[in-house]
Formats: structure tokens, sequence, C-alpha cells
């Protein structure tokens, strides 16, 4: 029997709705709970560990994620510190997905970042991060950061830290994972991609000498549920085509969980063939409908991969 995991990533609501859409995801049986990362954005969003910080006292099961952290934005030792935080105070629950990012070059501008620079300052930050998390005192000496002594306490209450999970689904993106993941979060592939890129993870992985054993293969899922695939499909592509600025109508039918909950399913069975394990829902449609399709999802297609 295959065991698979759901999560869900929500969008961004005032905070009062917000706070109680997040309570509602716990109480219908969630493994966790995402969120989306920039500095800056064509959309509103809210700074991603702050928000996960908020969510910390108000939850007491649910994992709390970021799919995913933009580190080469910031600071490795502030991220390490912050991170430390957030595991301490939520009781051990914090999923560290990071990526490089580079879509918006503007961002990188504005904190000083040279944009060229991205992956490789993401593939050092996360040994200064894990070295931070487990050293005291801790020293490093790397391209783009050094220091001897240093330590950030209190550490993480996830023994050697929080798992880092590492975004995208380019070849870089795919070796990092194998070479320091602990997990993957892929998004806009269609399965064939998804196993294909399993086996470029288990590949570099084997090239570094390193084990998978307890690696989480999962899918930031945009998935819009409906009364049937045409209607749903219209949701989905004007809301995505508005978040990212540019036309996703040629990609709803190669990359979206769209349709009735027997559709979705069917979709989403494709991808656990492909070796996905976890699922990280994103309801794509209208603010409004968001807790609408998150109650759906939890009690009309989760369920239908829990009697396996």
């Amino acid at each position: 029997m295959v065991s698979l995991a759901f999560g869900a990533s929500l969008s961004v609501h005032p905070p009062k709705e917000q706070f109680e859409l997040v309570r509602r995801v716990e109480a219908l049986g969630f493994e966790s709970v995402w969120c989306g990362d920039h500095i800056s954005f064509n959309l509103p969003l809210y700074e991603s560990l702050t928000l996960l910080a908020s969510y910390a006292s108000i939850t007491e099961r649910i994992k709390l994620g970021s799919a995913v952290y933009l580190l080469a934005l910031r600071p490795p030792a502030v991220a390490a510190k912050v991170t430390a935080t957030l595991d301490a105070l939520s009781g051990g629950r914090l999923i560290f997905g990071v990526g490089v990012g580079g879509e918006n070059p503007r961002e990188f501008a504005a904190v000083g970042v040279p944009h060229r620079e991205r992956g490789a300052r993401v593939t050092e930050a996360i040994e200064v991060v894990r070295t931070l998390w487990r050293d005291t005192p801790a020293s490093f000496k790397g391209r783009f950061t050094e220091f001897e002594g240093v330590s950030i306490d209190p550490k993480p209450v996830q023994p050697g830290g929080p798992p880092i999970w590492i975004g995208g689904r380019s070849d870089a993106a795919l070796a990092r994972a194998g070479r320091q993941g602990d997990g993957w979060i892929s998004y806009v592939v269609q399965p064939e991609r998804y196993a294909q890129s399993l086996d470029k993870i288990r590949r570099a992985a084997d090239a570094a000498g390193r084990s998978l054993d307890g690696f989480v293969a999962g899918h930031l899922t945009f998935v819009t549920v409906g009364r049937d695939y045409e209607s749903a499909e219209r949701a989905w592509v004007r809301i995505l085509s508005n978040r990212y600025a540019q036309d996703f109508g040629p990609l709803a039918r190669k990359y979206g969980v769209i349709g009735t909950p027997e559709q979705c399913a069917e979709q989403i069975d494709r991808f656990m063939q492909a070796g996905c394990r976890y699922f990280v829902m994103n309801p794509i449609g209208d603010l409004t409908d968001e807790a609408a399709q998150l109650e759906t999802i939890a009690s009309e297609i989760i369920p239908r991969f829990q009697k396996r």
C-alpha cells in the first residue's frame, strides 16, 4: 500500500480570514500548510517565515512549510536564526523548502544580490544553515560566507534542524536535491517529467554517495475542483494567468489538476504512479472559493487515496 500525504498551500487573505482558514485546514486533517515566498512580486504576498510564525501559536499539529523560500535573497545566518526560532516555537513542525527563484531579477537587485549568483549562493547557504543549526560554536569558510566561533541558540527542536526540501525543476535544482535535499518539491511538470526528474535526483545522490532513505518526493499541485472540467479549467487559467502575468491557457491540460473530484483524483494518481508521495494542494480559484475548495479536496479527493 502506497502512503501519501496531503498539504495545503494558501493564498493571501486579510489576517483574520487567514488565521481562520489555517485553523480549518488543520481541522480538516491536512498534514501541512504552506506558503510561497518573494521579497517583491506582481501580487501581494506576505513574508513567508513571518506568516508561518503567525500560524505556530494558533495550531497544534499541522506542519508548517515554505514552498519555496528564496534563500539567496537573505544572509544565510539570518535565515538559520529565523528558522531555528520558528522550529522551536512551533515544537518542531517546520519543513524548510528552499529554492533559487530568479523570475523577478528586480527583487535580487533590491537586496543587492547578483542575479547570476543565485544558484551558487543557495547551494552554499544550505550548508551554512545546517552548520549553524548543528554546531555550537560553528565555523564556515565558503565563497560568499565566512565566520568562526558563531553560535545560534536556541537550536531547532528537530535534531539536526528541519528537513530541507529543494524546489525546482531544472537540472541544477534536481542535482541540488540529490546532493543536499531531504526532499524535493516540483511544480508545473507532467507526470512523465516527474518520474524522469526523480531518476536524475537518484543519480545525483548516488554520485554524492548519499542515501535517499527518508527522502520525500513532493509536488506543488495547482488544483481546481469544479462541477465539470470546462468551468474548472476556465477558473484555473484566469487565476494563474493573473498570478504569473502570462497566459496559462496552453498549460492547463498539461500541468493542471482540474475538473470533478473524480477527474482530479485520476490526475493525482498519475503523479503517484510517477513516484510522488506528498501533494501540496494549492487551490486555484477566487479567494472567496478557497475554503470550499479545501473542504471538497479533504472530503472528496483525499479519501480516495486513504482507502488504498
